[in-house]
């Protein structure tokens, strides 16, 4: 166990299936997969592979049939549902295809309030939420609400929204995926500097072949486990 504490995230034999009908469907048969402090991991696969229920599992957000879940050191698969909710909130960040930035509010607000959430105050939440907006180049922008944003713009909201609370593993699902070739390239650039910098483990799921090389690595979902790319 005191090897799982220097490790982000870990998943062992984990294993997903679902009913259709009379049928069963497997959609992961026993993956594996460590990702450690400062890791960018790409995950590579076909639609409908089952990269998005890894990513779900992977964060919390689902339970698999079988095998173990570790983030952070702790052995997730049997906590409650509470003790789940309180380890996502502390250890991981998500960044989505669509940015889900809440329209009522500014930049910085988008990223302030995540921080309130777990606990910090006010204060403290707009210092680190205009520094996490510095990185990405957009203090300037901090107090415009989303819709006077562009979609470039909009997703770097949404990736410092992910890592306002210094989580442990970012988990990001297509985070360029709605965007240009040029904004993509922009978008993803600020995604690996301002993670680099903050030290986290990154597993970032992504059709771009030419993204996926410049990680550190690349996993495949191919069939239902998990092969080097």
């Amino acid at each position: 166990m005191s090897e799982l504490t220097n490790q982000g995230l870990h998943l062992a034999g984990v294993r997903r299936r679902f009913s259709q009908g009379k049928e069963t469907l497997d959609v992961l048969r026993g993956v594996d997969l460590t990702l450690k402090s400062g890791e960018i991991v790409a995950l590579v696969g076909p639609s409908g592979a089952g990269k998005s229920t890894l990513l779900h599992i992977a964060g919390l957000l689902e339970a698999p049939d079988e095998g173990e879940v570790h983030l952070a050191g702790t052995a997730v698969t049997r906590l409650s549902d509470s003790e789940r909710t309180r380890l996502r909130r502390l250890h991981l960040g998500f960044v989505y295809q669509y940015h889900h930035l809440l329209p009522e509010f500014s930049a910085v607000e988008n990223v302030i309030l995540p921080q309130m959430i777990a606990g910090a105050s006010r204060r403290a939440a707009r210092v680190r939420a205009l520094g996490l907006l510095e990185r990405v180049g957009l203090q300037p922008r901090a107090d415009h609400r989303p819709g006077q944003l562009s979609g470039g713009e909009q997703q770097r909201v949404a990736i410092c929204r992910a890592l306002a609370n210094a989580p442990r593993v970012l988990l990001a699902d297509e985070p360029t995926g709605n965007l240009d070739p040029h904004t993509a390239e922009t978008v993803f650039a600020e995604l690996i500097g301002v993670v680099r910098g903050s030290g986290v483990a990154a597993l970032i799921a992504t059709h771009n072949p030419d993204l996926a090389r410049r990680m550190d690595r690349a996993v495949m979902l191919r069939d239902g486990v998990l092969v080097a790319a």
